[in-house]
């Protein structure tokens, strides 16, 4: 177990990430730099731990850091309708993305398949297809 207060390095190990990025998310604001002790190191705690987490589960439903912030500030527990239209515009744009995908997704592999049927030295569809 760790104490309750620990150095930079034992809090991006606490929360997987590296210490630049730690570094990175105090320059944003999205985590507050404690103040150094005189000729000591800053300390953090399990609530900056909890807070990187945070961060790096919003960003891994693809809130970019400003939307990380907002969701930050609203985090008192009152503020769940603001919350949830931040949630359902990143749902549409995910949505979105999902389409241009599926839609990828088929022209290549119609592509791919027209390249499987070429026979000979004829011009190769997925090439022509991109002329």
């Amino acid at each position: 177990m760790f104490p309750e207060q620990f150095p930079i390095g034992t809090l991006a190990m606490q929360a997987s990430v590296n210490v630049e990025t730690i570094r990175f998310y105090q320059r944003k604001g999205l985590l507050a730099e404690p103040e150094r002790p005189f000729g000591g190191v800053r300390l953090y705690g399990a609530d900056d731990v909890a807070r990187v987490k945070f961060v790096k589960s919003a960003q891994r439903l693809g809130f970019n850091l400003d939307e990380v912030a907002q969701l930050l500030r609203l985090d008192d527990g009152t503020h769940c309708r603001e919350a949830a239209d931040l949630a359902a515009a990143r749902l549409a744009d995910v949505r979105s993305r999902l389409a241009d995908l599926q839609r990828m997704e088929s022209a290549l592999s119609q592509l791919v398949a027209a390249c499987h049927r070429q026979r000979g030295k004829v011009s190769c569809p997925l090439i022509a297809a991109m002329h």
